[in-house]
């Protein structure tokens, strides 16, 4: 009689769909949407047309959209990824690594914004990510900009019990894995600092394959993104139309015991936002019922960490 304890059972995935793939539709149709498609939940991008973080009545227009997520079922995770809220100029910008300290505390301010919406919101988590390092800075300036900045932000999610967590963005400061933490020992390893793990992200630049990404994360997983994409190109391309093996990822996943949701990311696909929305759900379900190959091959070498790019900045689409 073996004594070894049996393994745990695989947890079930919940997928999701971002609404920065919905920009074309009001927020109330595009979860309408989610729902009558199956989704178990949506990642929130907090972006001018979809509750605007900096318009007036943020606390009642949030608590609004939690009644009507708890009405259709969904699950919610907020992003942050929104190209213009902040600068009409500027995508993505200021980023918390600005050599302006104002602007860096604009950056802040959204993302104290958005841990207060996602904690009235009960989301799973806060996603982020680091910002393009500004010409004419060191590496070691803007790490400690980062660092910096984080903090107020980590201390507001430790209040509100919500995980910030800060996404690996090819062409970013924050680029990799191992990026992520260099972040986290800078930090001290703060109990509410989590990860966003960008599964096409994985496939552009990581030196694993990304089942073996997932498996690497999972103690600090809180929310992953899932695209296709093709090595050393960032390009979010529609499930199906790159290179990555889906059910090695997904059965990845569930063993880890990851219990967030899993959400599409095609931003540069709201012209045909629902069409994909319909597409992309099907497709993660039959991959997540196929038997996966026990030792997938390695990855090439990988590129020069966050160099690769097919977008203006190396940033989101």
């Amino acid at each position: 009689m073996s004594d070894k304890a049996p393994a745990p059972a695989p947890t079930p995935l919940r997928f999701g769909y971002g609404t920065n793939g919905l920009a074309d539709l009001r927020l109330d149709d595009a979860l309408a949407l989610l729902a009558d498609l199956g989704y178990d939940g949506v990642g929130l991008t907090l972006d001018h047309m979809h509750l605007d973080p900096l318009a007036p009545d943020l606390p009642a227009r949030t608590g609004r959209l939690a009644h009507r997520l708890s009405d259709l079922g969904l699950e919610v995770t907020v992003e942050t990824g929104a190209r213009y809220v902040l600068d009409p100029r500027r995508k993505h910008g200021p980023s918390l690594l600005d050599p302006d300290p104002d602007d860096r505390d604009r950056r802040v301010d959204l993302l104290v914004r958005a841990v207060r919406v996602a904690a009235d919101l009960g989301a799973h988590a806060v996603h982020c990510f680091s910002g393009i390092t500004p010409a004419g800075t060191d590496e070691d300036t803007a790490w400690k900009r980062l660092a910096e900045a984080l903090t107020p932000v980590l201390e507001s999610a430790a209040t509100a019990g919500v995980p910030l967590a800060v996404e690996p963005e090819p062409g970013h400061l924050l680029a990799t894995l191992a990026d992520f933490h260099r972040l986290r020992r800078a930090l001290g390893d703060p109990e509410h600092l989590g990860l966003t793990l960008d599964i096409g992200h994985c496939q552009c630049l990581e030196p694993l394959p990304p089942a073996d990404c997932v498996r690497a994360a999972a103690p600090w997983l809180r929310h992953v993104q899932i695209e296709d994409m093709r090595r050393g190109v960032h390009e979010h391309l529609p499930l199906g139309d790159g290179e990555i093996d889906f059910p090695p990822v997904l059965a990845a996943l569930s063993a880890v015991g990851y219990q967030g949701l899993t959400v599409v990311e095609l931003p540069r696909h709201s012209h045909a936002g629902p069409h994909f929305a319909e597409l992309s759900l099907p497709f993660l379900h039959r991959a997540a019922t196929t038997t996966a190959p026990p030792n997938p091959p390695p990855l090439r070498d990988a590129p020069p960490s966050g160099e690769p790019s097919a977008t203006p900045e190396g940033s989101t689409p």
